[in-house]
């Protein structure tokens, strides 16, 4: 089985663009796609992009792998416009942080058996061309997600597209992926949103802030485009997050209000023994 393109890669910010830097270097052939004609012109200019991609997409129709490196609420609107181009693929995949949409979107088109959902937990604060960079993957975790009739070879494809870029991809169900990522991802996110929100209202800026509150403060510079629509397609999980936080956040003010330091020091030891805890099951590996 070829693994050698054409790979055909729409969105060449943070991870599409790391994405065509780690194949191409790899003697990989690959195309690309960008809103932006800048980014376009200096991802051929490095040789990283040997073809571009028309706006009409009509090239998609020669390519091996399609990758949809773009927004999770423009990724199911390009899939749907590329759609009479799609049949000669042999996987098509995203990068989107939440994975049920799209993946019912891809189903819906009658793209299921080439269909596989992917999504590198390999983020940045930094966005587009200039953030992207080799070796952005190497040792990170993708789930990916099939569809309910994404075949074997599809998955096959996909486990060896993230290999080739030094991943671990992991088999996930869509829904249980986007109920995890909900506290795991997108919690974080909102945190050091408020967080920044606050410090910004107390006049404290961040150059005042240690190594623990730089860390915590660090995903507040995000791109804003790509998370409002993430946290949208994932409203009611979010949401669900959002409440248990709120919820453990009050307990912890109650305790420091009333001076109560064993309820302060059992949510310590609680933090301390998730610190510590080895995996208690390991997921099934793509």
């Amino acid at each position: 089985m070829s693994t050698d393109g054409p790979f055909a890669i729409i969105g060449l910010g943070l991870i599409g663009g790391s994405l065509a830097r780690d194949l191409a270097a790899q003697g990989a052939t690959v195309w690309g796609y960008d809103t932006d004609a800048a980014t376009l012109r200096r991802a051929r200019r490095a040789g990283i992009v040997q073809r571009a991609v028309g706006a009409d997409l009509a090239l998609l129709a020669e390519a091996q792998t399609v990758i949809f490196a773009v927004p999770v609420d423009v990724a199911p609107v390009l899939l749907e416009r590329a759609r009479p181009y799609l049949d000669g693929a042999a996987l098509i995949t995203d990068v989107g942080s939440t994975k049920h949409r799209i993946v019912a979107r891809a189903a819906a088109l009658g793209l299921g058996a080439k269909f596989v959902g992917s999504h590198p937990i390999a983020g940045d604060a930094r966005a587009g061309w200039t953030a992207s960079r080799r070796g952005l993957f190497a040792g990170a975790r993708v789930d990916l997600c099939g569809t309910a009739c994404t075949s074997a070879g599809a998955l096959r494809r996909a486990r060896a597209l993230w290999r080739r870029v030094g991943a671990r991809p992991v088999a996930f169900d869509a829904l249980v992926h986007d109920a995890e990522v909900a506290f795991s991802s997108h919690l974080p996110q909102l945190l050091a949103l408020a967080l920044a929100g606050v410090l910004s209202a107390r006049g404290i800026a961040r150059r005042r802030l240690g190594p623990g509150g730089a860390d915590m403060t660090r995903l507040a510079g995000s791109s804003a485009e790509m998370w409002t629509a993430i946290l949208d397609d994932n409203a009611a999980q979010v949401t669900e997050a959002i409440d248990t936080c709120q919820a453990a956040l009050g307990a912890l003010r109650g305790a420091v209000a009333r001076h109560d330091r064993p309820a302060i020091n059992a949510v310590f030891d609680d933090a301390h023994r998730w610190m510590e805890a080895a995996p208690t099951a390991a997921r099934t590996r793509a």
